[in-house]
C-alpha cells in the first residue's frame, strides 16, 4: 500500500499533468483521483481510509452564512506589501485547525512571536494530526484560512515577517 507521503507526491503529479482521472489498487486498498476543468475547485475526500478520490468542492451550509475575507490592493502595493513576508504553505491536502483541540487557545494569533520550531497550526489528513512548524523566526502578521477549513497542498496558511 502506498504511504501519505507517496499518495501526496501522487496527487501534486496528477494536478500538474493533463491526465483526468487515476486509480490504483494493491492489496485490497483503492486510490482513485479524479479532476475537472476547474482545477481550483478540488480537494481530497476520503472513505475509511483505503479509498481516496478528488472531487469538486460542496460548500458547507455554515459557509455560505459566513462572509468571506477579502482584500483588495492594486497589484504593486499587494507585491510589496507581501514581497518581505514569509508564506507558511500547507505541506499536504487537509484540515486547518488552529488548536490542539476545539477547548484550547490557537497556537499562534496576529501578533505572535514564533521561532524555527514554534508548533502554528495542524492539518489533518486521513485521520492523522501533522502539526506544522513556522520554519522562520518572526512575527505572524495574517492567518490566511478559518479554522476547520479545508486546505490544499502548497496553500498559503500564515504570513510571517521575519526578524
Amino acid at each position: 500500500m502506498l504511504n501519505f507521503k507517496e499518495i501526496k507526491e501522487i496527487i501534486k503529479l496528477i494536478d500538474d499533468s493533463s491526465i483526468d482521472e487515476f486509480t490504483y489498487e494493491s492489496e485490497g486498498a483503492k486510490v482513485q483521483l479524479k479532476k475537472t476543468a476547474a482545477r481550483a475547485n478540488q480537494h481530497v475526500v476520503y472513505n475509511n481510509a483505503s479509498e481516496i478520490q478528488a472531487l469538486p468542492k460542496q460548500p458547507a451550509a455554515e459557509s455560505l452564512e459566513q462572509p468571506k475575507k477579502e482584500v483588495h490592493l492594486p497589484k504593486e502595493e499587494s507585491e510589496q506589501k507581501t514581497e518581505n513576508l514569509h508564506k507558511i504553505t500547507s505541506p499536504m491536502v487537509g484540515t486547518f485547525y488552529a488548536a490542539p483541540n476545539p477547548d484550547a487557545d490557537p497556537y499562534v494569533t496576529i501578533g505572535s512571536k514564533v521561532k524555527e520550531n514554534t508548533v502554528v497550526c495542524i492539518v489533518e489528513a486521513m485521520k492523522l494530526f501533522n502539526e506544522i512548524e513556522a520554519e522562520v523566526k518572526g512575527e505572524i502578521v495574517d492567518i490566511l484560512v478559518e479554522n476547520g477549513q479545508l486546505v490544499e497542498y502548497g496553500q498559503p496558511l500564515f504570513l510571517v515577517k521575519p526578524e
